[in-house]
């Protein structure tokens, strides 16, 4: 859990509100750790992201929901170095995308050739991360 009353947990939730790119890790069947850089939304409870269906992070989550994430920047020394853990739940056919999503990449859609519905029919599992412990 995240505590917002710590300089910590100040800074975590400074930069789920901030950052556009979080990384989130899935673990194969096999127990391989699977990390990729993926959109988020924080809701002030959840990471939320949306993935394609056949997906290999959807598969890995079917099979065990525990899942990390973390933050791209890091300097030399280690410094701003977050750590999330958590339990995805997996969310088919949602119906709509969470507005804060929309509002925070609909402007880089036009880089991937991409309409909103389009990014709505292809991505269109949500994953919903809460996590349960943050560390650097």
């Amino acid at each position: 859990m995240i505590d917002p009353t710590t300089e910590f947990g100040k800074q975590v939730m400074q930069r789920l509100r901030m950052e556009e790119v979080i990384w989130l890790t899935t673990v194969t069947p096999k127990g391989a750790p699977q990390p990729n850089p993926v959109w988020f939304y924080w809701d002030e409870k959840s990471i939320i992201i949306y993935s394609q269906p056949g997906s290999f992070r959807i598969r890995n989550i079917e099979h065990n929901p525990r899942v990390s994430l973390n933050f791209q920047g890091v300097d030399v020394m280690g410094n701003d170095v977050v750590v999330l853990m958590g339990n995805a739940r997996l969310r088919y056919g949602y119906s709509a995308p969470h507005p804060g999503f929309e509002e925070k990449y609909t402007k880089y859609l036009p880089q991937m050739s991409l309409t909103f519905e389009q990014l709505v029919a292809n991505y269109s599992v949500e994953i919903t991360v809460e996590p349960t412990r943050a560390h650097s």
